[in-house]
């Protein structure tokens, strides 16, 4: 590998780890007993969605909760180009993001590695899917990934985030509730402290 890429593992985290059997099976197993409602906008059904809880956790755009009142915070997108390949083994690696001006996109995904490149019988995978990942400018309507981390984004939530803190009913949280990055570790660290200050 060419200086033009940067492997994943090299980030400085002292740990890293990926939950057994990965995200998805630790998601379904929160999620076991729970309803689940897919490809349904919370915003579009708000008032019937809320009748169902004392809580509600909205992770999604803080500015579009407020339907935009008090202006729009800005996103950076990306957009997925997703490919399976016939081998066993594209990049032996999860992720590796790319830096340098030629390539014109900045990580690809091997997803195979998320879960060790086997099976649930520990099987090798005789194929493989790469997803490359492109950075896009993001504009309302476009699927929002990250927070643009400037001074006059910063300024517009935190005027978003007194609304937030006057929703009694409403727990803001992740990228977009708290307009604000996280990796992984960090998102499941601010969950358990929120449950924790919220329900003891």
């Amino acid at each position: 590998m060419g200086s033009e890429m940067c492997i994943r593992d090299s980030f400085n985290a002292l740990y890293q780890g990926i939950p057994m059997g990965g995200y998805t099976k630790m998601v379904e197993n929160i999620l076991e007993g729970i309803e689940v409602r897919l490809n349904t906008d919370y915003l579009e059904h708000k008032e019937e969605l809320d009748a169902l809880a004392d809580k509600i956790v909205y992770t999604g755009p803080i500015d579009a909760y407020f339907n935009y009142k008090l202006g729009t915070l800005e996103y950076r997108s990306v957009r997925f180009e997703n490919e399976t390949l016939d081998k066993p083994n594209f990049q032996g690696n999860a992720a590796v993001n790319y830096t340098d001006r030629e390539t014109p996109w900045t990580r690809i995904i091997e997803h195979k590695w998320f879960e060790f490149g086997k099976d649930e019988n520990g099987n090798d995978l005789p194929k493989t899917i790469i997803s490359r990942e492109y950075s896009s400018e993001w504009k309302p309507g476009d699927e929002p990934y990250y927070p643009v981390n400037d001074e006059k984004n910063g300024k517009l939530y935190e005027e978003y985030k007194k609304l937030a803190d006057a929703e009694d009913k409403v727990i803001f949280g992740g990228r977009l509730g708290e307009y604000k990055y996280y990796d992984m570790d960090a998102t499941i660290a601010s969950v358990l402290d929120k449950c924790e200050s919220i329900f003891g």
